[in-house]
């Protein structure tokens, strides 16, 4: 069943889209602040390096960018998995859309508010829901 795979295609735009909104959110920030990125650093030039340097509200879309790429990858191998063998069920699909959907409320909530209660609130509902897609991928594979 390949609709499975639409989540995970659709998780990555979105990870796509937060690249944007770190772009459009951080450059403005870097010139307000005078950094020159054309002047090399000693050991280099990383988002880190920006922390305390522009506003939190600038770092927060960066913060989730790198969020995009933690957990998320276990969803893509769980989506890829349960393509693979066949043995995704209508439920599976569900989850997984509801994973995003909860990823994407997640960034939003991130990027904007970065109020940790919720956010910690939707990382919890959202790992659960891929606990059990992994459950499932395990099913479909042993």
């Amino acid at each position: 069943m390949t609709a499975i795979l639409a989540p995970a295609a659709a998780l990555a735009a979105w990870s796509l889209v937060m690249l944007i909104w770190l772009a459009a959110t951080r450059f403005p920030a870097i010139a307000k602040s005078g950094i020159d990125l054309s002047k090399p650093m000693p050991g280099g030039r990383r988002g880190a390096d920006l922390e305390g340097v522009l506003p939190d509200k600038a770092n927060w879309p960066a913060h989730n960018f790198v969020h995009l790429h933690e957990q998320p990858t276990v969803f893509y191998a769980i989506c890829c998995i349960l393509a693979i063998s066949g043995g995704a069920s209508g439920l599976d699909v569900q989850l997984a859309w509801g994973y995003v959907g909860l990823r994407v409320v997640h960034s939003l909530v991130q990027s904007t508010i970065n109020y940790v209660p919720l956010r910690f609130l939707l990382f919890l509902t959202s790992a659960i829901l891929l606990a059990v897609l992994v459950a499932s991928a395990l099913r479909a594979t042993l």
